[in-house]
């Protein structure tokens, strides 16, 4: 079942396109990968859905989400469907979380507000949290810092606070940059298991094909702000339909297919 439907999105900065027409269809329970070197508008895209484009940024097209169109809505509106219906997961946790505030306090804050739970059951909540997301230690995590944990541990605690509100969509963009390929990989199985389990639709935002060879159900791959294709991961792994495509996949240093 289609939860996110991209169709027709330009997007325009300082009279600049920056995105050319991308149509997308996020599946529950699917990770659907936007691929593409840096610059080709595969941020900007998940970006545009959750209404984070930089200020002047003129859009087209339509996002539509349980039947909403997601472009139309005011920044009130969309604040109050960001966070409970689209979460995201950012590519650098070291930045993307407070390193004054503790984890659970990241949780919670984040769950009175959009869910109006009391602090009991939002702490409650936000230690079967982290756990779901294999955290060591839940209740004692939820009272430690940032600081306090691996570059792959505040990774899955940035994830259970996009999961935190119950999203149906979950955008995460570039979130094994910078993790060993030990970590990369247990944060791929993580989002492939959420998915599976909570149903979501998840867009994976990574320059690295080898990583959606991983997970991905779906590749779609941009360029110059344009989608040049898109297929089941198998058959764009193995018999590409875009030269571009094809160079991407040559460039990965140890090129394996699904």
């Amino acid at each position: 079942m289609t939860i996110l439907a991209i169709e027709g999105l330009t997007v325009e900065l300082g009279g600049r396109p920056i995105i050319r027409g991308v149509d997308l269809a996020l599946e529950s329970g699917n990770v659907h990968g936007l691929a593409g070197e840096s610059g080709s508008g595969k941020t900007m895209t998940g970006l545009a859905v959750l209404g984070l484009l930089p200020h002047g940024a003129r859009t087209g097209g339509t996002i539509s989400l349980g039947g909403t169109d997601l472009l139309s809505l005011s920044p009130k509106e969309m604040n109050r469907r960001r966070g409970s219906e689209i979460g995201m997961v950012f590519q650098d946790q070291s930045t993307s979380l407070h390193p004054m505030l503790s984890a659970g306090r990241q949780l919670t804050d984040h769950m009175r507000h959009h869910l109006g739970l009391d602090r009991r059951r939002a702490r409650e909540r936000a230690v079967e949290l982290l756990g779901k997301v294999r955290i060591p230690d839940p209740e004692g995590a939820f009272d430690r810092y940032p600081h306090q944990f691996s570059g792959g541990m505040r990774q899955r605690i940035a994830i259970a606070i996009a999961l935190a509100c119950e999203p149906r969509v979950l955008i995460a963009d570039e979130p094994t940059t910078a993790l060993d390929v030990t970590v990369q990989a247990g944060i791929l199985r993580l989002l492939r298991d959420l998915c599976d389990d909570l149903g979501l639709a998840v867009l994976l935002v990574t320059h690295d094909l080898g990583v959606m060879s991983a997970v991905a159900d779906v590749i779609s791959v941009m360029r110059d702000g344009r989608l040049v294709e898109t297929g089941p991961r198998a058959r764009v792994m193995r018999d590409p339909a875009d030269p571009y495509t094809r160079e991407l996949l040559d460039a990965l240093p140890d090129r394996s297919t699904p």
